[in-house]
């Protein structure tokens, strides 16, 4: 099973491969439609076998192009499944809703992170756009606002454009995203090329329908995120380093997670290097988030972010292992201790990583950058499926696969809203991980068995 996963040689090629691949791409975009309009996460049977579909025709189109034809019929395609989205609701995430509550905040003159959305309705402080059914929709009403100012950015632009319109905002963050995407396949040839990596890869992260689903069309902002991470290599690699800094940057003040890579430049750069390429961050994110600062601005997105790490559970794995043995020995769960203590292990774990680990390279360098991540996720107390679309584009530059097997088994996660009962499935959570640990074992022992030769 792990073979199939993570080999594409073990089915013996037909002597017409572009046909396959001709019939793949249409079907795949079938499915992406169907996905993308019909299916709802409560439907989790539905949802089950519509993403083991897309899967199978991924591994399948990936497994038999061979040629640069195929390679650039299939990016198209990719491109494609991604427009075809970009008009439908999201179904999987009610995420894009609050992206509009702060976008409405923001173009009528309201600071997102000073008050909490229910401050807004008690005080009966209400512009046009900002409505009761809006409120509504929120999932999170009583959490301040944790997204920066990038992200900000595109939120009030999609709600200058479309003030009125929750559709039409909705439809100007995902072109964002599109054009983001676009760019960030454009990269990844290029930065492939540069390794000396087959070209191929680049269906990896094109074709990946965790990736096409969650981030046009259910709006996540990682999209955009990772396109400023691949532009932050490609300066790295060039050797321009104020741009490089400049656009890591950017990518911070997308989505905070990228402050998990900042220590690897350490001891790639050497102190004095990256003191300057901090400093330079620095000051680009100091930009970036003083139009959006107040004296309340600090305590409320850390009072946010506490939250997350203190009270908010989904599809986790070693927390909840922990959890568990927890309530067995001390009949409760007190995530309060818990969750702050994974991230401290999370912490350590990643700064041995960075000056314990080879460095050598910039394969290597973004090898751990994968590995980061990927402990960030397994000690994290909440793991969204989109939070995935990370480590997947980050293995295509690398030999491992289990982020690949993870994005397609973390549709098992969706299982919590199945019927509307939002109850998670253990069973199935645990499942996930099983196979993703499997494959990430399976691989190790590839890996060294490849070294010792």
């Amino acid at each position: 099973m792990i073979k199939i996963l993570t080999d594409f040689t073990f089915i013996t090629l037909p002597k017409n491969p572009f046909r396959i691949v001709i019939v793949c791409g249409f079907v795949f975009t079938l499915f992406v439609f169907y996905a993308g309009y019909f299916v709802q996460r409560v439907d989790f049977p539905v949802l089950l076998i519509t993403y083991c579909c897309l899967f199978v025709i991924y591994w399948i189109s990936n497994h038999f192009t061979t040629t640069k034809k195929n390679i650039t019929f299939l990016i198209v395609v990719g491109i494609i499944a991604r427009v075809i989205l970009l008009f439908s609701t999201p179904n999987l995430s009610d995420d894009v809703y609050r992206f509009i509550w702060d976008g409405r905040l923001i173009i009528n003159g309201f600071n997102p992170f000073t008050h909490l959305p229910s401050y807004y309705i008690e005080n009966q402080i209400l512009p046009k756009s900002l409505t009761l059914g809006l409120y509504e929709k929120l999932n999170s009403p009583s959490y301040f606002t944790v997204y920066p100012p990038v992200a900000q950015g595109v939120f009030a632009l999609a709600c200058w454009m479309f003030p009125n319109s929750t559709f039409g905002s909705m439809v100007v963050m995902k072109l964002i995203l599109l054009i983001g995407e676009t760019g960030s396949i454009f990269l990844i040839i290029k930065l492939l090329q540069r390794f000396q990596l087959p070209e191929k890869n680049v269906l990896l992260y094109a074709l990946n329908p965790l990736v096409i689903v969650e981030i046009v069309g259910n709006v996540h902002l990682e999209g955009l995120m990772i396109f400023f991470l691949l532009l932050t290599i490609w300066f790295v690699f060039s050797n321009r380093w104020i741009l490089s800094a400049l656009v890591m940057a950017l990518a911070i003040a997308t989505k905070l997670i990228p402050l998990l890579f900042l220590p690897f430049f350490i001891t790639k750069l050497g102190l004095k290097k990256s003191i300057f390429y901090f400093t330079v961050i620095a000051t680009c994110l100091f930009v970036l988030f003083f139009p959006l600062s107040n004296n309340l601005f600090f305590s409320n997105i850390s009072s946010s972010l506490n939250l997350y790490f203190q009270q908010f559970e989904f599809n986790a794995s070693i927390y909840y292992l922990v959890r568990w043995i927890e309530y067995q020995t001390l009949g409760y769960n007190n995530i309060g201790r818990i969750g702050p203590t994974l991230a401290v292990l999370t912490f350590c774990s990643i700064m041995s990583l960075t000056f314990f680990r080879k460095n050598k390279n910039w394969q290597l360098f973004i090898e751990n950058w994968l590995f980061a991540i990927s402990i960030y996720l397994l000690f994290a107390t909440t793991i969204h499926p989109w939070y995935l679309t990370l480590p997947v584009v980050l293995s295509v530059f690398t030999r491992w696969r289990y982020a690949l097997v993870w994005s397609g088994v973390v549709v098992l996660s969706y299982s919590h809203y199945w019927n509307g009962n939002f109850e998670e499935n253990y069973v199935l959570i645990g499942l996930e991980y099983v196979i993703v640990i499997i494959t990430f074992l399976y691989e190790l022992s590839k890996s060294r068995l490849l070294t010792a030769h």
